[in-house]
């Protein structure tokens, strides 16, 4: 596609939830979202010159390499901020809490319990947690108050999930992609979600469980 073309530029567009997905990964890593985000486009803008359809696979499956080195080349540059004193203060604080948890729990405590029982944002605790052990399983709950799990691995692991997850996005009818794309890769809450689409936060919620379904179905295909 040539360069500055309408059409181009739709096509980037159209792909920029790769680049969020991508730089998603790598939150509480020491550099902040904007900075990854900056890169994961400067990733997809080198895809999209590069991409040839005649090789044979989808644009996903050669994009999301070219994204993920350019971010990992922010960290190499130097990009990544040292970890802060307080932060790794928080994350030794949040380790023993969640040892001491587990043992009185006898199963791993929630992202929310770990906040409760610190007095943190459950955002900082993912932050601190994200120090000390960057692939553990996390769970937290959701708006409904509901307990969910949140895998982190590496992102080498996630590379074929992510290209699989972007193609059954794409099979969604226009709404239910929407909703995945604020709720998954802009990280909106059900209630923001509504506020834009004209629904309540009910309907986001029943209508989000549904996609969720579908999608679990397509990828299992």
């Amino acid at each position: 596609m040539k360069r500055g073309s309408v059409q181009r530029d739709d096509f980037i567009a159209q792909n920029m939830g790769l680049v969020h997905a991508c730089a998603g990964r790598f939150r509480g890593r020491g550099v902040e979202y904007d900075d990854l985000f900056q890169a994961g486009c400067m990733g997809l803008v080198k895809a999209c010159d590069g991409f040839d359809p005649d090789r044979g696979f989808k644009f996903s499956t050669y994009a999301v390499p070219v994204i993920l080195g350019e971010i990992k080349r922010l960290f190499r540059d130097g990009g990544a901020v040292k970890v802060s004193r307080s932060l790794k203060e928080t994350s030794m604080k949040v380790a023993r809490e969640r040892e001491k948890l587990a043992h009185q729990k006898g199963c791993e405590p929630t992202v929310t319990e770990l906040a409760q029982a610190l007095e943190l944002d459950e955002e900082k605790v993912v932050e601190a947690i994200g120090v000390y052990n960057p692939t553990i399983s996390l769970t937290a709950t959701d708006e409904s108050g509901q307990v969910i799990d949140i895998p982190v691995h590496s992102i080498e692991e996630e590379v074929g999930d992510l290209i699989s997850l972007k193609e059954v996005v794409d099979k969604l009818e226009p709404v239910e992609r929407q909703i995945i794309v604020l709720r998954y890769f802009q990280e909106k809450t059900q209630a923001d979600v509504g506020s834009t689409l004209g629904m309540t936060q009910v309907q986001v919620s029943r209508r989000e469980k549904k996609i969720l379904t579908r999608m679990k179905d397509l990828l299992s295909r």
